[in-house]
């Protein structure tokens, strides 16, 4: 078995800060070799560090993994194994004396994005950005148009984008998928990309699509009556009145990751037999059949009211899309709901992926959520 990069540098001699240069603009860090990522930290001369970590995020695992100095030089290195097609999050952690630091990977210019921040990633052996995500210039793009509402539920202006597809008419009739968090899906999760592409292939019907944006986003999304209201009684009836929409439960869907999850569900569950579907990415379904949540005072209102569903469980849709990512903590929550869920007769799928908290991982489940929701053609077939 060939010897993994940093111990073919640890081997050469001079081992000097030249031959580190030269080594790290050889190499993407973290530098994966099969099964095999090497994590690495250049310090400074003249700056002296005392110890370094690798602080990952993954649900189960000790989320500090202690770096090793190269005798002699300013690098730092650590070799974990990670299984094939795997994306973690991790940051740096340096300690100087009594002060610790943590920041994005210096040495990765890759990122991963979520509703809490950003985070250096390491995509594992095996990983690949999907194509259906990337801009196809062969697939005819949709319309993005600007919408604003002077929400009364709300008490303020809330601003949407509205995907009209590319062969829009006038004459027909479209579903309507309204996103949660809507400018981050855009931004993040290049999703206007991935329309554009399922719908050129055939993979999603055509759809209309509002990319709705909160305000408050922990208030609104946590199981807020206001928010329920506005998407019910304000926002969704005037799209049906300007756009040729279906407007039936069938036609409705309502899409959310993590507290956007929680919009979703909570605003399904006050108006049962509104929405058709739901698409519910890396839930925060937290709930406390005994002791704390320690989720902190945000998810109060978000665990009185997955308790109150546990309880007493509700068909609100007759189908719903679920994915989490297997590395991060709300795994355990949303695998304990896809059998609450079941129970009450609705049509459940639910995938896992080795992945994290994430607009990226949220966007490479997009294809399996949305040509199962709303199929294209090309999602039938004959047997």
């Amino acid at each position: 078995m060939a010897k993994l990069a940093i111990n073919r540098l640890r081997e050469r001699r001079p081992l000097d800060e030249a031959r580190i240069d030269r080594f790290l603009q050889r190499n993407q860090v973290p530098i994966v070799e099969g099964p095999k990522c090497t994590f690495l930290f250049r310090g400074s001369a003249h700056d002296a560090v005392d110890e370094v970590w690798v602080c990952h995020r993954i649900v189960g695992q000790p989320d500090r993994v202690p770096m090793k100095r190269i005798q002699g030089t300013t690098l730092w290195f650590t070799i974990m194994e990670l299984p094939a097609g795997s994306r973690v999050e991790y940051q740096i952690e340096v300690r100087r004396g009594e002060h610790h630091e943590r920041f994005n990977d210096p040495l990765n210019p890759k990122l991963a994005h979520s509703p809490v921040g950003s985070s250096s990633v390491c995509q594992a052996y095996g990983y690949t950005e999907p194509e259906w995500a990337k801009y196809d210039p062969e697939a005819r793009p949709g319309e993005l148009l600007e919408m604003r509402h002077p929400s009364g539920a709300l008490r303020r202006e809330s601003h949407c984008r509205v995907y009209l597809p590319a062969r829009y008419r006038s004459t027909r009739r479209y579903p309507l998928l309204v996103v949660h968090d809507g400018d981050d899906f855009l931004n993040f999760a290049a999703m206007k990309n991935v329309l554009d592409n399922l719908i050129h292939r055939r993979d999603m019907a055509e759809t209309i699509v509002a990319f709705t944006n909160p305000g408050d986003r922990t208030r609104e999304y946590a199981n807020s009556a206001q928010h329920a209201r506005f998407l019910h009684s304000e926002l969704i009836p005037r799209l049906e009145a300007e756009l040729p929409l279906l407007g039936t439960p069938a036609g409705r869907c309502l899409m959310g990751a993590s507290f956007g999850g929680v919009a979703s569900l909570s605003t399904a569950y006050r108006y049962p037999d509104f929405f058709g579907s739901l698409l519910l990415q890396s839930g925060s379904f937290v709930f406390t059949d005994i002791g704390d949540h320690g989720g902190g005072p945000a998810f109060d209102p978000v665990v009185r009211f997955m308790n109150r569903y546990r309880a007493k469980p509700q068909r609100v849709v007759d189908r719903m899309f679920m994915s989490c990512g297997i590395y991060e903590p709300l795994i355990v929550p949303n695998r304990s709901m896809v059998p609450v869920f079941e129970q009450t007769g609705m049509d459940v799928r639910y995938v896992e992926a080795r992945d994290g908290h994430s607009w990226e991982d949220w966007r490479d489940r997009l294809r399996d959520g949305l040509s199962w929701i709303f199929p294209g053609a090309s999602q039938y077939y004959y047997e």
